[in-house]
């Protein structure tokens, strides 16, 4: 199968975005990044609410190549990750599901885990939102909102971890890599950033040490994205 014309937008520290890019590179499927700047808000332009009207990234466009109209754009993090499974399957393609219905089933939990309950209570949006509540109650914005975040991925990782601990041989899920991780390791990297104590996690920290040798994960990581600040980048 030959590969459609692929385009990613993206932000280098958006989880989301993390997730599909890890999964582009595990099925080793090339793609041009276009990178949006959530801080300066160019998810909220109009030009770009005419490409996804949820105002978020990420969104992926497919097109037959690169002088060709895009004909078929996808938003939605899982949506994407779902559809690459499908549009790209095993065996000639990295897998990101199992074969087995119950592990698929475990696979789904664990990322919903992460795409539901913790991702979208901690993102950019709901952080602003906590400090703007803070500030109108008296507090500092700036204490509220990182203990805001570190207390719900603190709950949202327990969760994991009680249920991965069941699941868990070298990946999530088994042996294999799979959506669970792709999911897992951006998680974590926001975990760490607002100082959760991940030694809490014995089997996350574990399958974190496993996916941190995988090149996919580190190629789509935010630290070496094309617009990674100089100063976060990996030197």
């Amino acid at each position: 199968m030959s590969q459609p014309n692929i385009t990613l937008h993206t932000y280098f520290r958006s989880s989301c975005s993390a997730r599909v890019r890890i999964a582009l590179n595990l099925k080793n499927l090339t793609f041009s990044p276009l990178y949006v700047n959530l801080l300066k808000s160019e998810h909220c332009s109009p030009s770009y609410a005419c490409v996804n009207p949820s105002a978020t990234v990420p969104t992926i466009t497919f097109s037959q190549d690169e002088e060709s109209q895009v004909s078929f754009v996808l938003t939605q993090s899982i949506a994407i990750l779902e559809y690459l499974e499908e549009k790209f399957p095993a065996p000639q393609y990295t897998a990101l599901l199992p074969s087995n219905p119950e592990q698929r089933a475990r696979v789904r939990q664990l990322s919903n885990i992460i795409a539901c309950d913790i991702q979208p209570l901690t993102n950019l949006k709901m952080l602003k939102n906590v400090k703007e509540f803070a500030k109108m109650a008296g507090q500092d914005p700036d204490v509220a909102g990182p203990e805001w975040q570190k207390r719900i991925m603190t709950e949202g990782f327990r969760a994991f971890e009680a249920v991965v601990k069941g699941t868990a041989g070298k990946f999530s899920v088994g042996d294999e890599i799979s959506m669970a991780d792709v999911c897992l390791m951006p998680a974590i990297d926001g975990a760490v950033r607002f100082g959760v104590d991940m030694e809490e996690f014995e089997t996350v920290k574990r399958i974190w040490g496993n996916l941190e040798a995988v090149e996919a994960v580190v190629k789509g990581g935010w630290r070496v994205q094309g617009d990674t600040p100089d100063d976060l980048r990996v030197k």
